[in-house]
């Protein structure tokens, strides 16, 4: 594949920019569109994304500067050097998710209802990014003899002329599955942060398969687990404990209605409710004896029209 698309003047296109970009504006406009269904403010989806783009830039790099260490030691202009390439997933999702509950904790906004709602836009955003490594040729598979297989003539990352598994593919499809399960259990979920539990839990049950098949070695490792198995088990572990969690407690619906009632019940503790539910009281018991005083007159004056007659 090629990374380099086409050029204009000294301005090059590269394919995996190209993906990231696309993915982030369409993150940025699903959110956008969501935000109106469920009751958020479109005007704050412009400062989360930018929140989660920053803390995910930096955690990305800062998971990539730790799995390169050894090399950052012998040599610290290597940082100077991968300020644009190098990254690490996962550092990347955790520092987004970070960066969305620091602003959501800065405006006061709920962060469970907008991590539901940005959780699947991030799972979009991956299905263009992969298409960008693809293109770019990185994170590769391991050598195969099977069809299904990608050769590569003219990557900087992948071994060319040699058949692959088509990782960045697999991933690719992965993702967008993902976000289709995760926009659909958003519709039906009435419980905040079940999307949270679910995006964890699945994207890192499948991000610790795929990586048995993938053939650079240069993301690190960790025992016999590579950097990103070894990080996938604890964010599956928080899925699965957010999973079980939420779901033992009370739907928004009805959660909001206790708000309310417990809201309606102090407002009536109030000084002032309580002298007019008094008078109400008092209205209510005064009306029973007026109805009654005038049944008893109506029945006095049948009986004084039959003495008459």
């Amino acid at each position: 594949m090629y990374n380099d698309l086409f050029s204009i003047g000294p301005f090059t296109v590269h394919g995996y920019g190209l993906m990231t970009a696309i993915g982030i504006i369409s993150a940025y406009f699903y959110c956008e569109h969501t935000s109106k269904k469920k009751g958020i403010n479109p005007d704050s989806i412009l400062g989360l994304v930018l929140f989660c783009i920053i803390f995910g830039y930096l955690g990305s790099k800062l998971l990539y500067f730790i799995t390169i260490l050894p090399q950052i030691i012998e040599d610290p202009s290597v940082i100077l050097r991968s300020i644009t390439d190098g990254w690490v997933i996962y550092g990347g999702i955790l520092g987004g998710i970070f960066g969305g509950w620091l602003y959501c904790k800065i405006r006061k906004y709920p962060a469970l209802k907008y991590f539901d709602m940005g959780l699947p836009a991030v799972a979009l955003a991956q299905g263009f990014g992969r298409i960008g490594c693809f293109l770019a040729g990185c994170c590769y598979g391991k050598e195969t003899t099977s069809a299904f297989s990608i050769v590569f003539t003219n990557s900087d990352f992948a071994p060319n002329g040699v058949q692959l598994i088509p990782t960045q593919l697999i991933m690719s499809a992965c993702d967008f599955a993902l976000f289709i399960f995760l926009v659909l259990l958003d519709r039906k979920s009435k419980r905040d942060g079940l999307v949270l539990g679910a995006y964890l839990l699945f994207y890192s049950a499948g991000r610790f398969i795929i990586e048995f098949f993938r053939g650079d070695v240069a993301r690190g490792s960790v025992g016999v687990l590579s950097t990103s198995q070894f990080i996938a088990i604890f964010m599956m572990a928080a899925g699965l404990i957010a999973w079980i969690w939420i779901g033992k407690q009370k739907p928004v619906e009805e959660t909001a209605q206790t708000a309310a009632e417990a809201e309606n019940a102090a407002e009536n503790e109030k000084p002032g409710n309580a002298y007019e539910s008094t008078e109400e009281a008092e209205e209510s018991s005064v009306a029973p004896e007026a109805a009654e005083n005038a049944q008893t007159g109506n029945e006095e004056s049948a009986e004084s029209t039959d003495a008459e007659e």
